[in-house]
């Protein structure tokens, strides 16, 4: 702040925040009764109207600053004084909503009832917004700072005015619990206030991105990743004057933790953002959004976000994580960005690391059915078999020596049935793997993500294995599935008739503790079966979507085929 314009603002319990110099102009006076006020230095040619005119946009209130600082003569103003001018006769401006996902309200005055706050929607000073679980509000002020307000907070817009008709942008926030993060633009315009407070904190920045916290116990964190913040104590209206309050300057990468009394901690530089570089660029788990990292020394936590824009102002999900498994609902399929931040002991977020993120879970891949995971199959009557996905075109299925397939040996991209033949492939260890495929309007393939590999054998036949046996062990009464599962997760299986797509009446309903299932008891006929994922964090999918299986009788004819009935459905045991 230049001398000739300082800002005074309320003593009340906590501490202070305010980028860039830290002027001790804007410590409080015990003579000055509580609100906000601009301490302007009186120049020469200084009138109490001009000043009204400049200040307030309103030439004709320089009578409310006579009554307030007690001035004799309106048109001679001493040089060098000081002319306390109340923020609140400033002009009102208001904010924007930029973006909303979840259940967030907001409350224009103290008794109004909570309304729910949609995007474009304009927000008068004095609004309080709360941001509800899993929900998340970015907030556009008008000189084009955005206020990103997190899961589970409360914030009000206590001050929006203006400095005159076109001047600055007078803007004070009070965080009462929760998490806020605010990008405000470089601006040359010196006389522009930011400010964001907590029971324990005011900030007072430009040209800063940092971040502010307030935990359950009381503390309250402060981090810094462009510009500089100073982090002040604030004290109570009674305080003596003379007690020089707690401080702290935070450079780019630094940040602060203030306990709940107020005392200022030793800044400290950020935790490195953590390694995403083995994050899958697509992700297509069809029931849970599962991203792992690897642990960062130094960490006790994690936060993260997924977001559709990179400037994190359209947030979707938001959580904090004991390790770097991160999990949480799944998304539609689109383009996203990814932010993790490793927490440090202290409570303070280091540097996130961002990266773009792809979601393609449609259509979902087929199960594997036969052969089970690591598997033998003898050389010239090996199959693979996955099942059927309702609604697709088509199934590709793909053979290759290495669980990456760099070069598969066999890539059949348009198979009608979820059935490959391999009667060509020489004895050896394989893996393979399959995806569904919808056909577009103009005949092109739309294809979901492969499942994960599965590892299988071919060795060479027993000189006792007979071409009979073999289809026995292809048995159609008996039905295997298989999917990927991460540790500790269960699975929920449900059944139904392939004529009962919305599961109304549902043959069976089981939790699994393994990603595997085997029947031998169905009866002849077609089923549609779907899966939910139990996490260990308490998180549940939602059920996937369903597949088809066919289970047959087990009896064949004579060259050894399954006999079906005229209408194509498997002949019933008798």
């Amino acid at each position: 702040m230049s001398a000739r314009h300082a800002y005074r603002i309320p003593r009340t319990a906590g501490f202070v925040l305010a980028a860039g110099l830290f002027s001790a102009t804007a410590h409080a006076d015990p003579a000055v009764p509580q609100g906000d006020e601009i301490a302007h230095t009186v120049q020469e040619g200084d009138t109490l109207e001009g000043l009204a005119r400049a200040y307030l946009d309103a030439p004709r209130q320089w009578p409310l600053l006579q009554a307030r600082n007690k001035v004799a003569n309106p048109r001679r103003l001493q040089p060098g004084s000081v002319v306390w001018i109340p923020v609140r006769l400033q002009p009102a401006e208001s904010a924007t909503v930029a973006f909303v996902h979840g259940q967030v309200t907001a409350q224009a005055r103290p008794g109004d009832a909570p309304v729910p706050v949609t995007k474009g929607g304009k927000l008068d000073e004095g609004t309080a917004l709360h941001v509800g679980p899993d929900a998340f509000v970015a907030v556009e002020l008008a000189d084009g700072t955005v206020v990103r307000v997190q899961a589970q907070s409360d914030l009000q817009l206590r001050q929006l005015r203006r400095r005159g008709r076109a001047g600055s942008l007078q803007s004070v926030l009070e965080m009462r619990s929760g998490a806020v993060e605010s990008t405000v633009p470089p601006n040359a315009e010196p006389f522009r206030r930011f400010e964001l407070r907590t029971p324990l904190a005011v900030t007072s920045v430009r040209g800063t991105r940092f971040n502010v916290a307030m935990t359950e116990s009381g503390q309250t964190t402060a981090s810094v990743l462009n510009g500089s913040v100073a982090v002040q104590q604030r004290q109570e209206e009674t305080a003596a004057a003379a007690q020089a309050p707690s401080t702290a300057l935070l450079a780019p990468g630094q940040g602060v933790a203030v306990a709940a009394d107020g005392t200022v901690g030793t800044p400290r530089t950020l935790l490195p953002a953590p390694d995403t570089s083995a994050v899958p660029a697509t992700l297509g788990d069809a029931g849970l959004l599962a991203i792992d990292v690897p642990t960062l020394p130094g960490a006790v936590r994690y936060e993260a976000q997924v977001a559709r824009d990179a400037d994190f102002t359209q947030v979707l999900r938001h959580g904090r994580f004991a390790d770097g498994r991160l999990r949480w609902q799944a998304l539609d399929d689109g383009r996203y960005y990814l932010s993790v931040r490793a927490v440090d002991d202290a409570g303070i977020p280091g540097v996130p690391a961002v990266q773009p993120l792809a979601v393609k879970t449609r259509p979902v891949a087929p199960l594997h059915q036969h052969p089970a995971p690591g598997a033998i199959l003898a050389q010239g009557l090996g199959s693979l078999q996955c099942t059927q996905v309702p609604g697709v075109r088509w199934y590709r299925v793909q053979v290759a020596s290495d669980a990456r397939f760099t070069q598969p040996l066999l890539d059949e991209q348009r198979l009608s049935d979820c059935r490959l033949a391999i009667p060509a492939l020489p004895v050896g260890s394989y893996f393979w793997r399959m995806a569904s495929l919808l056909e577009l309007p103009d005949g092109q393939a739309d294809q979901g993500p492969f499942a994960p590999p599965q590892q299988f054998s071919v060795a060479e036949r027993p000189a006792t294995l007979t071409l009979q046996s073999l289809q026995a062990q292809d048995g159609d009464a008996t039905v295997h599935l298989h999917w990927p599962g991460q540790p500790g997760q269960r699975f929920r299986l449900q059944l139904a008739a392939a004529t009962d797509p919305a599961f109304e009446k549902i043959t069976l309903d089981t939790v699994l503790d393994a990603p595997e299932w085997t029947a031998g008891n169905l009866a002849a006929g077609e089923y549609l079966v779907r899966i939910q994922v139990l996490d260990p964090t308490g998180l549940d999918s939602d059920f996937s979507p369903a597949r088809q299986i066919r289970v047959g009788s087990g009896i064949r004819s004579g060259a050894g085929l399954p006999v079906s009935t005229s209408s194509g459905q498997p002949l019933g045991r008798p």
